[in-house]
């Protein structure tokens, strides 16, 4: 199509020596002994990644390899707003009938954690069984407006709908009139908000983020006598102590970005440092005892500094979402993603012990036909990227001939 043009990263070279500018000028303060990661991110390690940005660390490589992706760019105009420039990576299998996936990221992520599966979700066989011939995907993945290289909206009421409203006008305009979707963080509740809207389109979703809630007589009885009935296994009991950590010790951002998002803006925007500090602790938390080199955390760090609408516009989607600017008819909150949808829409969930929100199956599954479900013994919140090899498995076999989404995804020939 004229308007869906190839993308190339390229940041100025002035932006680099401002950055390099600003890292050489940080003040740090000070912390108290022994305190490790329990005020937040370490004296040490900020100083250690503030000193490799600068001095080691190399943008332009990453800029290669990022640009060695099927990068693309096209506009897409949501309901209410000015049409905006979103980046995306398209990687289109060879393989007749490859099922169309929309890939979403979250916060702090971005379309880089789609990068470590795409190659093996392109091809028709595995690299444990070459012979087989698993589902193949055609992959979707959109820097979402307001992340990487996409523009962002300049007016308020940008929320979840709006969200999933460009997530799926991307992708019939890439000519995929039906799709499954993947999602975890924030992908998830878009995703989620897709299957509400647009159930005749998106006829799958996967998501990798345990939500849900405890199942009633009234709505769920068959779930809710399993709930009164079965104890919960130790691993559930092990999630719900994960759940309860994050509430107390590591949701305080969440306040914050949905309630003052601009005030937070200023400092990641002006100081290199504190986008560091602030994005890293989650990178730490969050994942399941990952090792992140420092070439990855500044790859990471490093497409939210130099991201089109800036790094503090990431942060708004947790006020829009929170808040109700758009239309009550279609308004999308993040309660109602998590309640029972419908629409012929197949479910499919994997569960990771160190995600931030870990919950009992019989919650999990109060949220709509579920055809697959896996626990792991490993992988946290950045799952796609912790994990590739695993969610890869999972999607091929929810996708698969033995699974409860085979062939429910027709029309896949795709621009």
């Amino acid at each position: 199509m004229a308007d869906i043009e190839p993308f190339t990263i390229s940041i100025p070279e002035s932006e680099l020596a401002d950055l390099k500018t600003r890292l050489s000028l940080a003040r740090f303060p000070t912390e108290l002994d022994s305190s490790a990661w329990d005020y937040g991110t370490p004296l040490a390690d900020v100083q250690r990644l503030t000193t490799y940005w600068k001095d080691t660390f190399d943008w332009r490589a990453a800029e290669q390899r990022l640009n060695a992706l099927p990068n693309f760019r096209t506009s897409i105009t949501v309901q209410g707003f000015e049409p905006l420039k979103i980046h995306f990576v398209h990687r289109r299998s060879h393989v007749e009938n490859a099922v169309p996936l929309l890939f979403v990221h979250g916060w702090p992520g971005s379309f880089i954690e789609v990068t470590k599966m795409l190659d093996d979700l392109a091809l028709a066989s595995t690299k444990t069984s070459p012979s087989a011939t698993p589902p193949a995907f055609h992959v979707v993945a959109p820097s979402l407006p307001n992340y990487g290289f996409s523009e962002g909206p300049t007016r308020k009421g940008f929320a979840i709908a709006q969200y999933a409203e460009a997530c799926h006008k991307l992708m019939l305009k890439l000519g995929y009139t039906e799709y499954a979707t993947q999602g975890g963080d924030w992908g998830y509740y878009i995703t989620r908000a897709i299957s509400l809207h647009y159930p005749t389109h998106c006829k799958a979703t996967h998501v990798n983020f345990d939500q849900g809630n405890p199942p009633t007589f009234l709505r769920h009885p068959t779930l809710a006598v399993r709930h009164a009935m079965a104890p919960y296994t130790p691993a559930e009991r092990a999630g719900l102590q994960r759940t309860k950590w994050f509430l107390a010790e590591s949701s305080g951002y969440r306040a914050q970005q949905a309630t003052r998002p601009q005030t937070l803006g200023y400092a990641v925007h002006d100081s290199p440092v504190g986008l560091l500090a602030w994005v890293y602790e989650k990178l730490h938390d969050w994942s399941d005892s990952y090792p992140w080199t420092d070439d990855e955390v500044c790859t990471w760090i490093s497409i939210y500094w130099f991201s089109t609408a800036g790094p503090a516009a990431s942060f708004r989607i947790y006020y829009e979402a929170t808040h109700e600017w758009d239309d009550p008819a279609r308004r999308v909150t993040r309660d109602r993603t998590r309640e029972y949808i419908g629409g012929g829409v197949k479910l499919g969930l994997t569960h990771a012990p160190r995600e931030v929100r870990v919950l009992p199956a019989t919650w999990t599954h109060t949220q709509g036909d579920v055809v697959f479900e896996r626990g792991h013994e490993r992988g946290g919140h950045f799952f796609a990227w912790e994990r590739p090899d695993d969610l890869v498995a999972d999607l091929r076999d929810m996708f698969g001939k033995a699974g409860g989404a085979y062939n429910v995804v027709k029309g896949r020939t795709g621009y």
